[in-house]
């Protein structure tokens, strides 16, 4: 495969980093921190106005209709400005399982989002299998489960809940916050994290995804869920690597750089390695996803593991390399830290992915 991005694509990033270069810089970011707002409003209009929130939506919804390696050009530049937007909640977790399986009429909930009026997301987290059950019920299906750490679950219009249908297959429900009960979970950063619980919720038969579950649109929801995650992770350590060759360039002790320092610019080197490995598999694994390669699922779990493991050990690196100051709130750097962190929880850490990777290859034999 060819890693360079196309025309299109570089474009997209460029101005992904242009907006985001003004809308997260420091200075507001720190001015947003004050708020207590669950999302920056400012910044989310402004990606939308910009066109890169509608980027990977339908035409229909007034998008682009691009794909899984446009969804990483533009979540790796939000991770690297860690910029606080739902826009992995929104896309990753809502938009491309309703672009790609919804009907007409749920397709039709993604317009206000394009003009980022509306926030969706999914509840991707839960030990194990998919637990939630969906009964039938007349026409309709009863809910019943509890789904964790759910991102703006509060602040989205729809929430897309994967369900066990009972006589069938895993489908995807849409489900509004007013229906279940919320509970809020720690959270890492800022972005607010919600326990949902489902007893009894009624759904209709509009409210399953594509009308169908057969598994089609869990696979969807469950890949891009998991491609979104490790592009933000992909930008979180880019952005702390060059926080940290910048800090290691200026500062000195002894009256030398500590860029001069044979252990530093090693240490240095371990952190660049580990970006590198995390972006050649989320690359992979975003072109994988596109073209719907038979081993998607892998390079997916091997960039997941690289993103819970490699890449956190990466920024304790960083955080070490700094000093003192690494751990100022005050300074960056720890923005970075925890949202490498907090993707590390919502992928379920590195012997998930290992048992996961595992378990894809043991099929395969």
């Amino acid at each position: 495969m060819d890693f360079n991005l196309d025309e299109t694509q570089q474009e997209l990033r460029g101005l992904a980093a242009d907006v985001l270069g003004r809308e997260a810089s420091r200075e507001r970011l720190e001015a947003y921190e004050k708020t207590g707002a669950p999302y920056d409003a400012a910044t989310w209009k402004a990606l939308a106005q910009a066109g890169l929130l509608g980027a990977v939506l339908p035409e229909e919804a007034g998008g682009a209709g691009l794909g899984a390696v446009e969804l990483t050009v533009v979540l790796r530049e939000i991770g690297a400005h860690v910029a606080p937007v739902p826009a992995y909640a929104s896309l990753a977790l809502a938009a491309v399982p309703i672009a790609a399986h919804g009907t007409k009429e749920q397709r039709a909930l993604l317009a206000p989002l394009n003009e980022g009026e509306a926030v969706l997301t999914g509840a991707y987290r839960e030990a194990g299998p998919v637990a939630t059950i969906a009964r039938r019920d007349g026409d309709g299906f009863l809910l019943d489960g509890v789904r964790a750490f759910v991102p703006y679950a509060e602040e989205a219009s729809w929430i897309l809940v994967p369900a066990r249908v009972e006589g069938a297959d895993i489908g995807i429900f849409l489900v509004e916050p007013s229906q279940v009960t919320l509970a809020p979970q720690p959270s890492s950063t800022t972005e607010p994290l919600s326990r949902i619980e489902l007893s009894g919720v009624r759904a209709g038969p509009d409210a399953l995804l594509g009308g169908a579950a057969d598994g089609a649109a869990w696979r969807t929801f469950r890949r891009s869920a998991v491609a979104g995650a490790v592009a933000l992770a992909s930008g979180v350590i880019e952005g702390a690597l060059n926080l940290t060759t910048e800090h290691v360039k200026t500062r000195e002790q002894f009256g030398r750089a500590l860029a001069q320092f044979q252990a530093v610019t090693m240490q240095v080197g371990d952190v660049y390695i580990a970006k590198r490995a995390l972006d050649v598999a989320v690359w992979a694994g975003a072109w994988r996803l596109a073209t719907q390669a038979p081993d998607t699922d892998e390079v997916l779990a091997v960039a997941a593991y690289n993103a819970c493991e490699p890449v956190v050990e990466a920024l304790y690196t960083c955080q070490h390399l700094h000093g003192g100051i690494g751990l100022d709130v005050t300074y960056p750097l720890h923005r970075y830290f925890a949202w490498g962190k907090q993707v590390g929880y919502l992928l379920g850490g590195a012997e998930e992915q290992l048992d996961t990777l595992g378990t894809l290859i043991a099929q395969e034999a």
